[in-house]
């Protein structure tokens, strides 16, 4: 009887352990504007999906990415640290990775939300976009991967879904063609004499142009442009055929793998980041270009996700958090005018600048019956702050070797605070502080003040559009002193900096905010900088290739990994 009674205890225990410990699914967009899906305003943008994630939870009007770039922001949310801690800030112009064989990217000392859940016990997935790096010294550490950071199972590229990845349109051919045609109907008609030299010229830069061609296309494309699984690359160069749908598909069966064990799923969208992609399903059918249509058909996953957590009677123990990494990308125009960027809604700025438009992103998270459905929230939160909520929730202790910049999120969420931990929070523009924003206890006021700001260019734009993204130094910043200070709950827009005049303790605010920024200093250690030239470049022996005939990497083992790997 003792023995049964103690058999009981054990199974009761186990099963309160189980309920204790939620699941987490964690959908990152990727230059998703805050304007952009209906929730935040948009009418015209169709996220039906996202708006239902909203509505059975809370919404954020103000969660700040902690990085207005992609790599950096991507770090801090894994880490809950600002990235200049873990040496992910750039001290140059180039502030990502943008080749799979730099050596580059996220220490392995460093602590991610998917270490500590991996070690309470949690399946671990992310799917999608990882951007953090890949390996050290040889192509096969993978000292970087999702796996060498407390995932259990990955699907995705390595790096990013970059423009050069989807062959579109090859200009100067066209020019040089055009140039050629237009040249021999000229002399066919005898209005201009066009000497055989020029024509030879011609003929000699196209080719040249046309060997550059082939050489991308079979090297540049397959070298950096992949899909792995794991440790393998299951696809390589990378095919947009229905990617979403593969991406989502295999979300949805790792979530009903583990349907009867607590796990976490990153599903890391490739939308919205350039080159805009959609399936067939939804390429034309949105009123905003190519960007609408990946925006719809992104809405779509999320829909996939929610509805699989429906069906297995998930919904209820699992903890949702949809956001972006950054804002919309304002430069992000073709050649043609259409805008393959989205809507940061009134916010000043986008992608890679500290302008509330850059850094302000959707922040939605669900959780039925624990948080309340339909509220909103408009206290400065980040996207660290998802590490120590996502760790006390697991029943994680946080790490005590480290400063850990996040905070948990659940005492707002939940009513039992109506006021942000975070004081103060600091905007870095890679490696340089940017700005420093101040919520003072018992006040509604919220502070900004810039040290400096980018040049948008050409004069009266909203964005640095002759670089295409904002530098952080050197003649492409504005430096500012005093600091340029703004009132944001006043003037979210950042339309009208203070001055002593119109606001009388403008250098007593100023003083507080540069002792905050020099105290947050004495608590920063240098670093091995993971964006150095060395760190950057790339390196022929970290290069990935699924086959072993030297550089014309070519495979497709994509349907057949998917059948075999579950």
């Amino acid at each position: 009887m003792r023995t049964l009674l103690l058999l009981l205890l054990f199974i009761y225990e186990a099963r309160s352990h189980a309920v204790s410990m939620p699941n987490f699914v964690l959908l990152m967009a990727d230059d998703l504007g805050i304007g952009d899906p209906g929730c935040y305003g948009n009418k015209t943008l169709r996220t039906p999906n996202i708006d239902r994630l909203a509505r059975g939870g809370v919404s954020s009007r103000s969660t700040l990415a902690a990085s207005p770039l992609c790599k950096p922001s991507r770090a801090a949310f894994m880490t809950g640290r600002y990235p200049i801690r873990s040496g992910m800030a750039s001290r140059s112009q180039v502030g990502v990775f943008v080749f799979s064989a730099s050596s580059g990217g996220l220490p392995h000392s460093e602590i991610t939300f998917a270490k500590l859940l991996k070690n309470q016990g949690y399946s671990t997935a992310l799917i999608g976009k990882w951007h953090l790096g890949t390996s050290c010294h040889n192509r096969t550490d993978l000292c970087h991967h999702p796996l060498s950071h407390g995932f259990d199972y990955f699907h995705g590229l390595p790096v990013t879904n970059l423009r050069d990845c989807k062959l579109l349109v090859f200009l100067p051919l066209q020019v040089i063609t055009i140039t050629l045609l237009t040249l021999a109907v000229l002399r066919w008609l005898g209005l201009v004499q066009v000497p055989p030299c020029i024509f030879f010229c011609l003929f000699f830069l196209a080719a040249l142009v046309l060997g550059g061609l082939l050489c991308f296309l079979h090297y540049f494309r397959p070298l950096n442009c992949f899909l792995m699984r794991n440790r393998d690359i299951t696809q390589q160069p990378m095919s947009y055929d229905n990617l979403t749908q593969r991406l989502t598909a295999d979300a949805a069966q790792f979530i009903q793998r583990n349907a009867k064990t607590p796990f976490l799923l990153v599903l890391a969208f490739l939308h919205m980041h350039t080159a805009l992609f959609s399936s067939k399903d939804f390429a034309g059918k949105s009123k905003h270009g190519a960007y609408g249509d990946a925006a719809e058909e992104m809405d779509w996953s999320v829909g996939q996700i929610l509805d699989v957590l429906d069906e297995l009677k998930l919904a209820n123990n699992t903890l949702v958090y949809f956001s972006s990494d950054q804002g919309a990308h304002v430069e992000e125009v073709t050649i043609k005018g259409e805008g393959h960027g989205g809507s940061n809604g009134i916010y000043k700025g986008g992608k890679a600048n500290n302008w509330e438009g850059g850094i302000r992103v959707p922040g939605i998270l669900r959780w039925p019956g624990v948080i309340q459905a339909g509220l909103e929230i408009d206290e400065p939160t980040s996207n660290m702050d998802i590490f120590p909520t996502v760790a006390k929730l697991a029943g994680s202790p946080l790490p005590e070797d480290r400063i850990i910049d996040g905070r948990d999120l659940m005492p707002l969420l939940q009513g039992r605070s109506h006021r942000s931990d975070h004081e103060f929070l600091f905007h870095y523009c890679n490696f340089y502080l940017n700005a420093v924003r101040w919520h003072p206890q018992n006040s509604t006021s919220i502070w900004k003040a810039f040290f400096f700001t980018p040049k948008f260019f050409p004069e009266g734009a909203n964005g640095c559009f002759a670089t295409h993204v904002c530098f952080c130094h050197g003649q492409y910043v504005t430096y500012h002193d005093p600091p340029l200070l703004f009132d944001i709950s006043q003037d979210p827009r950042e339309r009208n900096p203070l001055t002593p005049t119109s606001q009388p303790r403008f250098r007593e605010i100023l003083e507080t905010m540069q002792e905050a920024a020099a105290r947050h200093a004495e608590t920063l250690q240098d670093v091995p900088n993971q964006l150095s030239l060395g760190n950057l470049i790339w390196k022929p022996w970290l290069q990935m290739c699924c086959s072993s005939s030297g550089l014309f990497c070519q495979c497709d083992w994509e349907k057949q990994v998917g059948r075999g790997s579950h």
